[in-house]
C-alpha cells in the first residue's frame, strides 16, 4: 500500500510526485469538493450558524476517485495550499474521507522544490481548526450579505443584482472617487521659470521661482505673474547657496500579493486576475528543460515581507558572483512587515535565487516569463546595496525673488543596475547641473511665466484600487483579484482604458446602500470585520459569537430598510447616446443586460428596437476599406474587426492607429507595449517600424 498525498491541482500534483517518488501517490481534488448549496441559504442561523455543506456538482467522479484511492492507502496526507482556503479544503476532504482530525495528516509547502516538499513532509501537523473556522466565518458572512441583501436589491433596483460584503466597499471607493472628480473645481495658478547659464559653461539649466520678498511664491493669475516678471527685468541672478550631499536610495522590498499585482499592472498592463493565474502556475510547477517540473516561486498569497536566511544567503552568493562584492549591503536586509499582516508565509520570491529568468525563458509562456523576471529581479535587487546619488540644491537670488534649482548624478548604481520600482506618475528626467559656486553671476537666456490648472484626482486603476483596498484593510491577499473581477463582471464598474469608472448601476446601488446599509459599504467597518476574522484564525475569537454579533445587527437593518422602502423602487438612469433609432427617430439609450451593455430605444414597449454597441476606431479595414470597430470576444478580450462582417472577415488583436503605411497607405496597427512596433496588416505589404523610430 502506498501513501496518498492530496493537493488541489494536477500541475502541483505532477511537481510534488517527482520529489516524493514511487512510495507516494499524489492526486488532485481540483479545488473544493464541498460547499454551501447554490439554490438555498444553507446556513442554520438559529442553530449556531451551522452550515449545510453538500458535495459540489460536477465533482462526483473526483470524489468517487478520492474515496477509492483513500481506501487503498496506508496513510493520507492533505497538502492543499498553505492558507485559510487551503486549510478549509483539507478539512472538507478529511470530513468526506472520515479522517481523524487529531492525526498529523496535514502538510504545507511554502515552495514546491525538493527541499520545500521534504521539509513539509517531515513536519506533518493537525488541521488548524482555527484557520478553518476563520474561513467558514468569512464564507457565512458573505452568504448572509449575498443571500439576504441581493433579493432586496432585486426588488428595489433591478432584478438579477447581487451584493457582496467586500465588493460593495470596493464599488463605493470607485463611486466616491468619481464624485470627487465631478465636484472638483479647477484653480488657475502660475509659475515662473528661468533658463540660466553658469560662468564658463554653455550648458543651460532651469530654475523655478520659489519665494517673493522671503515668502513662498503663490501666483494666482497672469497679472500677478507679469508684475513679478517686470520687476526681474535687468535683475542680476546670483548663486546664494550651493548644498551638495550624497544620498542613499534603498531598494523596494520583495513582493507581497498586493504589490505584485500593482507592479504587474503598472509595468506590463496585467490585470490582477492575469497576474495571479501566472503566479499560481509558477508556484505549482513548470516543466523546465533539463530539470523537469519545478516550482519557481514561493507561495503567492502573502502579506509578509519575511525572507528565510537560506534565501538571503543564496541571493548574496548570486549577487557577489554576478556583480561583485561592492553590490552587497554591509548586512542582509530585513524588511518590516505591517502590523495587521498575517505573516504566515515568506514574501514572494524565486524558490531558487540563482535560477535566472534567461535560464528558464524557453520553458515558460510569455506571461510566466514576464512575471518570473519581475519577481526574480525585485527579490535580487531587494538584497543589493543602496544606490548613491550626488545631489545638488542651489538657491539663486534676483531682485526680491528667490529661485531654486536641483539636480543629481549617480555616484554608485547599486541595486538600480538590475531593477527600479515603477511609479504611477512619470518621474522627471535626471537633471545634472553645471559646476556652480556661491557668488556666481548667471546669464539669463530666457525667463517666462507658465499657466497651470489644478487637476482632479485620477480615477482608480486596478493597481491603485488594490493599493487603496490594502491601505484601508479591506480584504486579504487572496481576495483582491476576485473582488475586482466581480465588480467588473456584475457591471457596477467598467474599464475606460486603464481607468475604472462606476456605471449608473454602480452609482445608484451604492447610494441606496449608503442610505440604508451604511456599515456594509463603510471601509472602517469592513476592515474591523477583517480584523475579527484574523482574531478567529489566531484562536482569540469565537467564530459563532462573531457571526451572531454581525447577523443580529444586519437583520435589524434589513428589516428597517424594507419598511422604509416599502412600495418604492429606484430607477437606474439611462445614458442617452447620439445614435438615432431608425424605427421611431428617438435617441437610443444604453442599457445593461445579462451579456453587457446594448443600445435600446427609450420608446419601449411601443418601440422594441435594440442594437449592439459598436465602438468605431480611427482605422480602416486593410482588406475592404470599411471602418474598423472594437469588439469583445466571448472571454471579454478586446479585438478589432471590420464593420462589414460577415462579408469581410478581417480581425486583429492589435489596435489600429491614425498613421498610415508609407508603402500602401493602409492603416497601421500597434503591436506590443512602449517598446512595440507599428505594422501593416495588408496582405503582401509587410511594412513595420519601431515606435521610437
Amino acid at each position: 500500500m502506498s501513501n496518498l498525498v492530496i493537493v488541489e491541482s494536477p500541475a502541483k500534483a505532477k511537481t510534488i510526485q517527482k520529489y516524493l517518488g514511487e512510495n507516494f501517490e499524489v492526486i488532485a481534488s481540483m479545488g473544493h469538493v464541498r460547499d454551501l448549496p447554490k439554490s438555498k441559504f444553507g446556513v442554520d442561523v438559529e442553530n449556531n450558524f451551522e452550515p449545510h455543506y453538500i458535495d459540489m456538482k460536477g465533482k462526483e467522479d473526483v470524489i468517487k476517485d478520492l474515496k477509492k484511492r483513500a481506501k487503498k492507502s496506508e496513510r493520507i496526507y492533505l497538502a492543499t495550499d498553505p492558507d485559510r482556503e487551503g486549510e478549509a479544503i483539507s478539512w472538507h476532504i478529511a470530513q468526506m474521507l472520515n479522517l481523524n482530525l487529531e492525526e498529523n495528516n496535514r502538510v504545507a509547502f511554502n515552495e514546491i522544490t525538493k527541499s520545500g516538499v521534504q521539509h513539509g513532509m517531515d513536519h506533518p501537523h493537525k488541521i488548524d481548526v482555527d484557520l478553518v473556522n476563520a474561513q467558514q466565518a468569512r464564507r457565512i458572512l458573505d452568504r448572509i450579505v449575498g443571500y439576504q441583501l441581493s433579493p432586496f436589491l432585486w426588488k428595489k433596483v433591478k432584478r438579477g443584482l447581487s451584493a457582496g460584503r467586500v465588493q460593495s466597499v470596493a464599488v463605493r471607493l470607485v463611486v466616491d472617487r468619481e464624485n470627487e472628480i465631478k465636484a472638483f473645481q479647477s484653480q488657475e495658478y502660475w509659475s515662473i521659470d528661468a533658463k540660466l547659464v553658469a560662468p564658463g559653461s554653455k550648458k543651460v539649466f532651469a530654475a523655478r521661482l520659489a519665494t517673493v520678498n522671503g515668502e513662498k511664491a503663490e501666483l494666482a493669475d497672469q497679472a500677478q505673474t507679469d508684475a513679478i516678471l517686470k520687476s526681474l527685468e535687468g535683475a542680476e541672478f546670483v548663486v546664494s547657496t550651493v548644498k551638495k550631499r550624497v544620498t542613499n536610495k534603498q531598494p523596494a522590498p520583495p513582493f507581497i500579493t498586493s504589490t505584485l499585482q500593482q507592479e504587474a499592472s503598472r509595468r506590463m498592463g496585467f490585470q490582477a486576475k492575469r497576474t495571479m493565474k501566472a503566479a499560481q502556475e509558477l508556484y505549482e510547477g513548470v516543466e523546465i528543460k533539463g530539470m523537469g517540473a519545478v516550482g519557481l516561486i514561493t507561495y503567492m498569497r502573502t502579506d509578509s515581507l519575511r525572507i528565510s536566511d537560506e534565501a538571503k544567503a543564496a541571493a548574496a552568493a548570486y549577487i557577489e558572483s554576478a556583480y561583485g562584492k561592492q553590490y552587497l549591503p554591509s548586512s542582509p536586509r530585513v524588511f518590516k512587515t505591517k502590523k495587521n499582516a498575517q505573516d504566515a508565509h515568506e514574501a514572494i520570491r524565486p524558490s531558487m535565487p540563482d535560477l535566472t529568468p534567461d535560464q528558464v525563458k524557453d520553458s515558460l509562456t510569455t506571461d510566466q516569463y514576464k512575471l518570473y523576471k519581475l519577481i526574480w529581479e525585485r527579490f535580487i535587487a531587494s538584497q543589493m546595496a543602496n544606490a548613491q546619488l550626488n545631489t545638488v540644491s542651489v538657491d539663486i537670488t534676483a531682485a526680491d525673488c528667490g529661485f531654486k534649482a536641483s539636480g543629481y548624478s549617480v555616484k554608485f548604481d547599486g541595486f538600480t543596475v538590475l531593477y527600479e520600482e515603477a511609479k504611477d506618475t512619470e518621474a522627471e528626467d535626471n537633471k545634472v547641473l553645471p559646476p556652480l559656486e556661491q557668488g556666481n553671476v548667471l546669464k539669463v537666456r530666457e525667463i517666462g511665466g507658465n499657466q497651470h490648472f489644478t487637476q482632479p484626482p485620477a480615477r482608480y486603476s486596478e493597481a491603485s484600487l488594490i493599493k487603496a483596498l490594502e491601505e484601508n484593510g479591506i480584504g486579504r491577499p487572496s481576495t483582491y483579484a476576485p473582488t475586482i473581477t466581480t465588480i467588473l463582471s456584475r457591471m457596477y464598474v467598467e474599464r475606460e482604458g486603464k481607468q475604472l469608472r462606476p456605471t449608473s448601476l454602480g452609482e445608484v446601488t451604492t447610494d441606496l446602500m449608503r442610505e440604508h446599509f451604511k456599515h456594509i459599504v463603510d471601509a472602517k467597518f469592513t476592515a474591523k470585520m477583517e480584523t475579527e476574522l484574523d482574531s478567529i484564525e489566531n484562536g482569540e475569537n469565537d467564530w459563532v459569537s462573531t457571526l451572531r454579533g454581525f447577523f443580529d445587527d444586519f437583520d435589524k437593518t434589513l428589516k428597517k430598510a424594507e419598511k422604509a422602502m416599502e412600495g418604492k423602487r429606484v430607477k437606474v438612469p439611462d445614458e442617452e447616446t447620439d445614435v438615432v433609432c431608425e424605427l421611431c427617430g428617438k435617441k437610443m439609450v444604453i442599457k445593461i443586460g445579462r451579456f453587457g451593455k446594448f443600445l435600446a430605444c427609450p420608446g419601449f414597449p411601443e418601440c422594441r428596437n435594440t442594437k449592439k454597441i459598436v465602438q468605431e476606431t480611427k482605422g480602416n479595414c486593410p482588406l475592404c476599406g470599411k471602418k474598423i470597430v472594437m469588439k469583445k470576444s466571448k472571454k471579454g478580450r478586446s479585438f478589432y474587426g471590420c464593420d462589414n462582417y460577415p462579408n469581410c472577415n478581417f480581425m486583429s488583436w492589435s489596435a489600429p492607429v491614425e498613421e498610415t503605411c508609407p508603402r500602401c497607405n493602409s492603416t497601421l496597427f500597434k503591436k506590443g507595449g512602449k517598446a512595440g512596433k507599428l505594422v501593416c496588416e495588408k496582405p503582401g505589404c509587410g511594412f513595420e517600424k519601431g515606435l521610437k523610430e
